[in-house]
């Protein structure tokens, strides 16, 4: 008699069954099961039981041009074709990857010299490290090596960018972070500004903490300092005004590079093709993926001046090779994609419309920060957020997180994906919303806010 086959049939249970989940509670998982996702058309996305959902998040932060652009599919197909895969070790190339570098050149925010492709953000700030390390040995400053990076800053999850990631659960059993990478205040002037600071005095606080680790720690010992423009798994914290001048200002003082991270703000987030732009900030290495190709295919680079390229450009000639790279770092069908994708951002203007659009969201989303329950609107073009707070005198009764996963399921049940950090709630549309489509977020939002008020009553 043949053995009987015990494996689970139902997709539900073969990914409880198979499926070891990034950013969940496995134990949790292995109760409730996941939300399994089928289809997507424009800002909408549907499950395997046919309901359909805004996807307020644009995935992870990163659908610029929505869930069904036929020109990202045929330029990978066509690419596919073409020359499915080639590398960039040993003097090779490919005509993808080189227009694209061009291309990245030609729009960057400020003066750029090379690009370099890595496959994530998290690959793209650990090269960064690296070629920071290789940059001061080839400056005969092996001393000069530490990067400071911001509580709650967000910069990947490899040993090194989780290291310069500020957030807990980052860190926790980890043993991160690793010696070398150190935390400077959070620009949150809601949370961390003091009685009676204004803006700008929360500002200038922020920027003598930082003047003073330098101190500490000894400016010849500090490398660089990373940020994003504006926070985003963090909160989505947007800095308080004359932060990034002053900031800047210290980094000159004693010769530190300034990294912006710009793997969430970068392709029109802000308002802006790079949020650079829009805060003034003149980084010397610039962080991309996400929205660089629309997360149709994984794909990251990173931009850097000549400040930081000719040493290591020097070192590799010394040493004889640059060793270091990736099997799919400028993939030609991902570098084709890229292409593409910003060509469609361009022609159709996105980013005028995330500017636009963004206006409409803050708006709506500001005249929610009343509501008992809110604690603050904030954001910036096309990313926000709304931090819920407990109900008055019940605030002892509410663990960090409690009410943000709260209203997460419930917005998700009225039909709007979010992302709760905590107890803010994350939006992040696709590029591509319309007028009508902000409508129906806030719409949702405070039906979904309405119903929250009304769980916590009962």
């Amino acid at each position: 008699m043949p053995a009987m086959d015990m494996r689970p049939n139902s997709d539900e249970a073969r990914d409880i069954a198979y499926h070891f989940h990034a950013y969940t509670n496995a134990q949790t998982h292995a109760e409730i099961g996941p939300l399994i996702i089928e289809g997507g058309e424009g800002i909408h996305v549907t499950d395997t039981h046919g309901n359909r959902y805004i996807e307020g998040m644009a995935g992870l932060w990163s659908v610029a041009v929505g869930f069904n652009e036929q020109r990202l599919v045929d330029a990978a197909s066509q690419q596919m074709q073409k020359l499915p895969y080639y590398h960039n070790f040993t003097h090779r190339s490919h005509g993808p990857a080189i227009d694209l570098a061009e291309k990245l050149i030609d729009i960057a925010p400020v003066p750029m010299s090379k690009v370099f492709y890595t496959n994530s953000g998290s690959e793209a700030n650990d090269t960064i490290v690296k070629m920071i390390w290789y940059r001061a040995n080839a400056l005969g400053k092996p001393e000069k090596k530490k990067i400071i990076s911001r509580l709650r800053g967000y910069h990947g999850v490899t040993v090194a960018s989780a290291s310069m990631t500020g957030l807990p659960y980052n860190h926790k059993s980890f043993d991160l972070p690793i010696d070398g990478i150190l935390h400077t205040t959070c620009p949150h002037f809601w949370r961390e500004g003091q009685e009676g600071e204004t803006e700008e005095d929360f500002a200038t606080r922020c920027a003598q903490d930082l003047d003073d680790m330098i101190q500490v720690e000894g400016s010849e010992t500090v490398a660089a300092f990373i940020a994003e423009p504006v926070m985003g798994a963090g909160g989505v914290v947007v800095p308080p005004a004359t932060y990034w001048q002053k900031i800047q200002a210290v980094l000159a003082k004693y010769d530190i590079l300034l990294i912006a991270d710009e793997v969430i703000c970068g392709f029109g987030r802000t308002g802006q093709m790079f949020g650079s732009t829009t805060f003034d900030i003149t980084p010397d290495i610039l962080t991309m993926s996400k929205q660089i190709t629309s997360s149709y295919f994984p794909f990251s680079a990173f931009m850097i001046n000549d400040r930081v390229y000719e040493p290591i450009a020097e070192e590799s000639g010394r040493i004889g090779v640059l060793g270091h790279g990736y099997t799919g770092g400028g993939h030609p069908v991902g570098a084709a994609v890229a292409l593409e994708n910003i060509k469609i951002i361009e022609e159709r203007d996105l980013v005028a419309n995330a500017a636009e659009r963004g206006r409409e969201l803050q708006a709506g989303l500001a005249e929610l920060a009343n509501h008992p329950l809110v604690g603050e609107a904030r954001g910036i073009g096309l990313i926000a957020a709304l931090e819920l707070v407990a109900p008055a005198g019940k605030e002892d009764a509410f663990q960090p997180g409690k009410l943000g996963a709260q209203m997460n399921a419930i917005m998700l049940r009225n039909g709007l994906i979010s992302r709760n950090m905590l107890d803010a709630m994350g939006y992040c549309p696709p590029l591509i919303v319309g007028a009508d489509d902000v409508t129906d977020i806030l719409n949702i939002t405070h039906k979904s806010l309405k119903e929250l008020a009304g769980e916590l009553k009962n």
